[in-house]
């Protein structure tokens, strides 16, 4: 995999952009990995097109640092290792900003926040909160490992025995909802935004219920010491302060129709 990694780049960051209030990154290519399984932040359309929230902030994004982004596809499981270890610039998939994982990558200010919930089948009627599904052994959840939805189902849904097995892990955000769909196990806990865009794309067969288990902040990742992280930084402000990620948000959370 090609990594960046010259003096040259690593100084145009701080180079002032035409309009004197972002840095100009003279065309630079960044390599940004992703895994097209979290709709609506970026999934695989009807017509084969990766597409999403996160696709167009960083196309707005690139556009504003004068910068060229590659896309490169990578599962879950391996997306944090990887760049850790300088094989992509950056990476994102919803990542949520959590200290462990700050301990081997850099992450970007929060671009989005939002709030776990508890998605189910349309007709779900044994349980309609976190208690509930915790006293029933016979219901089980999936979850991909090491992912926010997986730690919160161990410790705050169950009992914090991470091999607990009504734990059913799977590769893929997308496995776990076509579980659930096939009546394999009984809950996925997904971000609010996630779930919101699967049960809209559902026709009935999905619901969200219960209350909110907390907030996430989500962030682009970066190897540690990354000379992007200052700009794309400086490109999320700018963005937040004109309204474009307001608009991002409109478009994906409440205009966009999955599958159609």
């Amino acid at each position: 995999m090609k990594i960046i990694a010259t003096v040259a780049a690593m100084m145009i960051a701080t180079v002032a952009s035409a309009d004197g209030h972002l840095p100009d990154l003279d065309g630079r290519e960044i390599v940004v990995v992703t895994e097209n399984a979290y709709p609506p932040l970026q999934f695989i359309d009807g017509e084969g097109n990766a597409v999403g929230w996160e696709y167009d902030a960083m196309a707005e994004i690139a556009e504003r640092l004068n910068a060229t982004v590659v896309y490169e596809n990578i599962s879950w499981d391996a997306m944090i290792p990887a760049v850790s270890e300088g094989q992509f610039d950056l990476g994102m998939t919803g990542i949520t900003i959590r200290e462990d994982r700050a301990e081997i990558v850099d992450f970007s200010d929060k671009y989005m926040t939002s709030e776990m919930v508890m998605m189910v089948r349309g007709d779900e009627d044994r349980f309609d909160d976190a208690a509930g599904f915790a006293a029933n052994d016979d219901l089980l959840m999936a979850a991909q490992p090491g992912t926010t939805p997986f730690y919160v189902g161990v410790y705050d849904v169950l009992d914090g025995d991470e091999a607990n097995p009504r734990i059913k892990l799977m590769e893929t955000f997308g496995a776990t909802v076509q579980a659930l769909r096939a009546g394999d196990v009984d809950l996925v806990l997904t971000d609010g935004t996630a779930g919101n865009g699967y049960v809209e794309a559902s026709d009935g067969g999905l619901k969200i219920i219960g209350n909110k288990l907390g907030t996430e902040d989500f962030g682009f990742i970066f190897p540690k010491g990354s000379d992007l992280v200052a700009p794309i930084n400086a490109a999320i402000a700018d963005m937040t302060a004109d309204g474009t990620i307001d608009a991002l948000n409109t478009k994906w959370f409440l205009e966009y129709k999955l599958g159609e």
